[in-house]
């Protein structure tokens, strides 16, 4: 890209690199509405500012859907559903730098997961940089002295492997294809809604959304409203906004910053002090995953020369389609909904 064309990019590169922001920050607002007894009363709630305006923008389109599309659909959000319960039971258990790092390992187990799948091998440099990402976790989730990692660590790495699953379902479904992008997200995120209400039903599972609600305070209504407002709506009509006027991949690499500003929330204003472990794990985990980005897409470009963007959720690249091409942008979990095909990673932000 020329000069002249990188500073006409950038009006619409920074609200882009604004979400990327927010992502970062959404764990922090998490942590902030959510305590272990209201893990499934603050989802509930999340989702029901979120869907009927997703609803309302694509009801022709969510009336277009078939049976069988919104079936595989359903299945699609029982995954989600599980993604969300993981990282949201996870960020109340760890810190919002250890969740917002962890998670990014996603980018790493997703092509690690498609290679398998697909018989092929990983390049040498995607292979050091999983290595890399793997120690920094180590490093990170040590960084106060080596000891067991926390439960909330470990359902981080959950959630991240549920991610991965996710994708690979998502690109392999047939019940799916052809159906509108953003229709097949309002129905997973319906799907999920439905869990975690029968869920918040069950005897044991903490606070229904109603006593949850009564019980907040100003404060907690503003993260809740942060976490559905900004890290939802305003994270998907920006990205649907901006791909439109610069490059996707732009997009994609400028949403990939997500991990670095999730360690400088949690560092900077949540007083999380990994100790200097683990802020060498922190640096290794960045690089790691920028690293094995960079080198799965070397190894995906020869199949594609002329694919669109890289899907992105929490700033990680999806696994490409079964021809070889990436599936669309997604952002928290809506995809462009102008795209045709399903591409959805997760939805998973906490």
């Amino acid at each position: 890209m020329t000069v002249a064309a990188a500073r006409r990019a950038w009006p619409a590169d920074l609200p882009v690199l604004l979400v990327a922001v927010v992502w970062g920050s959404s764990y922090l607002a998490a942590k902030g509405v959510t305590t272990s007894q209201t893990v499934l009363a603050v989802l509930v709630l999340r989702f029901a500012v979120v869907l009927p305006v997703l609803a309302a923008t694509g009801w022709r389109r969510l009336r277009a859907m078939s049976r069988a599309q919104i079936r595989g659909a359903g299945v699609l959000g029982l995954i989600l559903a599980a993604i969300f319960v993981l990282e949201t039971y996870g960020v109340v258990h760890t810190s919002a730098t250890n969740a917002g790092l962890i998670i990014s390992l996603t980018m790493i187990f997703t092509p690690i997961a498609e290679s398998r799948i697909r018989g092929t091998r990983l390049s040498p440099p995607f292979l050091a940089a999983a290595g890399l990402s793997v120690l920094g976790v180590v490093l990170l989730t040590q960084g106060a002295g080596f000891s067991e990692p926390s439960i909330g660590d470990l359902l981080m790495l959950g959630a991240a492997v549920a991610r991965t699953v996710h994708v690979l379902a998502m690109s392999r479904m047939r019940s799916v294809e052809g159906a509108d992008a953003m229709s097949l997200t309002t129905v997973q995120l319906g799907a999920s809604v439905l869990v975690f209400g029968l869920l918040c039903a069950a005897p044991g599972t903490g606070a229904t959304p109603w006593v949850a609600a009564a019980d907040f305070g100003a404060a907690d209504w503003a993260w809740l409203l942060y976490l559905s407002v900004f890290c939802t709506l305003f994270a998907f009509f920006v990205q649907m906004w901006a791909v439109r006027r610069t490059s996707p991949s732009r997009v994609s690499l400028l949403l990939g910053t997500e991990p670095v500003w999730a360690a400088v929330a949690g560092i900077a204003l949540a007083g999380d002090r990994p100790g200097w472990l683990g802020l060498v794990g922190v640096l290794l985990i960045l690089a790691g995953t920028t690293w094995g980005r960079t080198a799965a897409d070397a190894t995906e470009a020869p199949a594609a020369p002329a694919a669109p963007a890289a899907p992105v959720v929490d700033g990680t690249p999806a696994a490409p389609d079964r021809d070889g091409t990436p599936d669309p942008p997604v952002v928290d979990g809506t995809p462009d909904p102008d795209a045709t095909h399903p591409g959805l990673e997760s939805a998973g932000r906490p």
